[in-house]
């Protein structure tokens, strides 16, 4: 690549970037034209786009895959009972409200990827706001910061998560052993935060309205196979990877989808244009061309570079690294999808466990798994910081789209300032305590 192409590249990307944090430009559409721009000046070609498939496929798939099961769940009345039971539990309390936000959401993230909670539960979330008389902005934003963090709980929670255990091999168990409890002090600390952030929600009281008789499933053989859709995708998702055929989670995601649209076509329940029409076509678009932007900054050379700065200034320093990845990643996550951010991360971090000769040369490679212990704290540190980064802001993450996309069709944007107003700070407070647990994790597995 020429040194004019480089500029152009950078310019394209640090334009894109600006563009979405300003709002000047719906976000979908800006990522969708600066990867247009970089095609039709030949700076991202065949290849590149045939390498940005195949690294987005697996977080694509496993977004994609966990939309359709939520939309059918949707249909089912299921969640309609668990919104009443929800609401009744809250006594019209605030606080109640906001801890119990947490305890719901927080272990559905822990099988179902984030952005897909996120629609899941909207519904609930937007019909418990209502009869509480409160706005459900800051609730969605709360949702999305909480599916986020808990995706931390286990390898499938979220794609960034998802993309950097898979490329060193993590298994679904594995996963849970070394990295979960990480996850679960990240959503934890968020409640000390929630009386300072959300004091007037925190301190709402309000004389819930008479309850109404909860009303039969109409359709229980339906909810019943949906529900056992979703159960046996949590299944494979566990023991998909020691199946002798080996699925893995995307895989798994993709074919409970399939699964869930033939039963909703079996039930007749509507019409399977609908169900895919309600997709969120338009994340998966933005983050299919934040992958193409990325493709073209790893072909700039500037990856590469990172990764032998990183060799000389920090040499064998493996925690050190760990940590300033956390923060870096972190920063860079709140800036752009972490997804990408991700992808991009892992063959920085490939490259300069090379140079310092931590493994060998052939690690660079997509199938290698010999992973030493001494190397898993960088890649959680990264882990951490590409997952709880993209709290800060709202295009951090898929999740954060996905929320302020459903609040915007209910009548309430959610502008950039009002997400970072408490993405920020719980971001901060998450990514710190995450560098204590890094440092533990290091000096275990010395």
């Amino acid at each position: 690549m020429s040194q004019l192409q480089i500029y152009i590249t950078v310019s394209v990307f640090a334009a894109v970037i600006l563009l979405i944090a300003f709002d000047v430009i719906d976000m979908a559409v800006t990522a969708l034209m600066g990867a247009c721009i970089l095609i039709a000046l030949g700076i991202l070609d065949e290849q590149d786009l045939l390498a940005a498939t195949r690294t987005a496929a697996g977080p694509l798939g496993l977004l994609f895959g966990g939309m359709v099961v939520a939309r059918i769940l949707a249909t089912t009345g299921l969640f309609d009972r668990i919104g009443d039971a929800y609401l009744r539990a809250t006594g019209g309390s605030g606080t109640r409200f906001l801890l119990m936000l947490i305890a719901l959401v927080a272990p559905i993230c822990a099988v179902l990827p984030n952005a897909t909670t996120v629609i899941l539960l909207a519904p609930i979330i937007i019909r418990v706001c209502m009869s509480l008389e409160t706005d459900f902005v800051r609730p969605m934003v709360l949702t999305a910061i909480i599916s986020n963090s808990a995706g931390l709980l286990t390898l499938v929670g979220d794609p960034a998560t998802f993309l950097v255990g898979s490329a060193i091999g993590l298994t679904f168990g594995e996963y849970l052993r070394r990295v979960s409890l990480g996850g679960l002090i990240a959503v934890l600390v968020i409640v000390p935060l929630l009386p300072v952030l959300m004091r007037d929600l925190w301190n709402l009281r309000r004389t819930l309205p008479p309850r109404v008789a909860t009303k039969r499933l109409e359709r229980p053989l339906y909810a019943a196979f949906a529900g056992a859709v979703l159960l046996a995708m949590v299944a494979l998702f566990v023991i998909g990877e020691e199946l002798p055929t080996r699925i893995v989670p995307p895989a798994v995601a993709v074919i409970a989808g399939a699964l869930a649209l033939l039963v909703s076509f079996a039930a007749r329940v509507e019409p399977t244009d609908n169900v895919l029409r309600d997709v969120d076509w338009k994340t998966l678009i933005f983050l299919a061309s934040i992958f193409c932007l990325v493709q073209a900054m790893a072909k700039t050379g500037l990856l590469q570079l990172l990764a032998l700065k990183l060799y000389q200034v920090f040499g064998s320093q493996l925690t050190l690294v760990a940590l300033l990845l956390l923060a870096g990643i972190g920063l860079l996550s709140s800036l752009l999808a972490n997804v990408p951010v991700a992808a991009a991360s892992i063959v920085m971090v490939k490259g300069y466990l090379v140079m310092a000769e931590v493994v060998p040369e052939t690690a660079l490679s997509a199938g290698f798994t010999q992973w030493p212990v001494v190397s898993i704290p960088v890649f959680v540190g990264m882990m951490f910081g590409a997952t709880l980064g993209g709290n800060a802001t709202l295009v951090g993450a898929a999740a954060n789209i996905v929320a302020a996309g459903i609040c915007a069709r209910q009548g309430k944007p959610v502008t950039f300032g009002t997400f970072l107003r408490y993405g920020l700070p719980i971001t901060v407070v998450q990514l710190a305590v995450s560098a204590l647990y890094v440092v533990a994790m290091a000096r275990l597995l010395r």
